[in-house]
């Protein structure tokens, strides 16, 4: 496969590319993580989640 005069761009900006891709997957799982620990201490010390104490009512309009 012949690039030409301008293949060191196009394997740099291919480089790149990827370096980029994997550290934003690294980083979505390592906040993932982060954030899963964040909560289960939250839940271990005895905060719970508003979201949790909103029952709809009968008619189910969420106390609307």
């Amino acid at each position: 496969m012949d690039l030409g005069p301008h293949a060191a761009f196009i394997w740099g900006s291919y480089g790149a590319f990827v370096l980029i891709v994997g550290l934003l997957i690294g980083w979505t799982l390592f906040d993932a993580r982060r954030q899963a620990n964040a909560l289960a201490d939250a839940e271990r010390r005895g905060l719970k989640r508003r979201s949790a104490d909103a029952r709809p009512d009968v008619r189910g309009n969420h106390g609307a």
